[in-house]
């Protein structure tokens, strides 16, 4: 029977990962990934790239929970499991920007934008791009489960709130759009064949997803390894629900041609 087993005087893990949920979930995002690749490469939308290495982050991640459950106090499967996990939806959001930009572009709808559709991509991947790399920094520091561990949490959660203040911004510059072209653009573009409506309601409905698991990683984080969102394990299995519900989402549209 696993228990909870120390690394250097400090406990990785306030429970014990369950094997049964790392195994549903990794496989569950295998499946998705492995979906995702073949509809980008049988439709050449090499921008989803990002996409498709956020699933592989997250099978990863729960491949590493199933080899912690008898490894409670080993430091690599922690490692494995908290730095992949953690980064993977910085990977999903840079598709979902990029799925934007190449939907105004497809209905020319490029002067409804608040921001210049050149530039939207690059801003929000940019500040995506930063926000993992202080996420990464914070879990760099945090695994070394040492009396750094709290610089590493406060790290983490500077960087979650990029993350949230990031995609607050782009919630709003995709919603902005649809309203003006809602009230200005021509019927024939309003009511182009091209289903733009049907997705950009799909990266409404990703967005929140993205939103809610940061803002629940910040209060986690906030609260510390002693808090009771980071004391129990469904909460990231909440997340990882959403996530997955997120990669249906994203599948589904992979392939529509913008």
């Amino acid at each position: 029977m696993a228990n909870l087993e120390s690394h250097n005087g400090y406990y990785l893990w306030q429970y014990i990962p369950s094997i049964p949920a790392a195994i549903l979930f990794s496989i569950l995002f295998g499946i998705i990934t492995v979906l995702h690749l073949w509809r980008m490469f049988r439709s050449r939308t090499w921008y989803c790239i990002a996409f498709a290495t956020g699933g592989i982050f997250e099978f990863i991640g729960y491949v590493g929970r199933i080899f912690a459950h008898d490894r409670t106090g080993a430091i690599m499967p922690y490692v494995i499991q908290s730095v992949f996990i953690l980064l993977a939806p910085a990977l999903f959001a840079a598709s979902m920007y990029m799925v934007l930009g190449r939907i105004i572009r497809c209905v020319r709808g490029e002067k409804y934008s608040i921001i210049r559709v050149s530039w939207l991509a690059k801003i929000f991947v940019g500040g995506d791009v930063f926000s993992f790399l202080i996420q990464a920094g914070g879990a760099g520091i945090l695994v070394k489960g040492d009396s750094d561990a709290k610089t590493g949490e406060n790290i983490i959660v500077g960087g979650l709130i990029v993350q949230v203040i990031m995609f607050g911004l782009f919630a709003l510059s995709a919603i902005v759009f649809e309203v003006r072209m809602h009230r200005h653009a021509m019927a024939s573009l309003y009511n182009s064949k091209v289903p733009w409506k049907e997705t950009l309601h799909m990266l409404y409905y990703a967005s929140l997803a993205i939103m809610v698991r940061s803002i629940v990683r910040v209060i986690q984080y906030i609260m510390g390894q002693g808090g009771y969102l980071l004391k129990k394990e469904w909460p990231l299995m909440l997340q990882s629900e959403w996530n997955r519900d997120r990669g249906l989402i994203l599948n589904v549209d992979n392939g529509n041609g913008y």
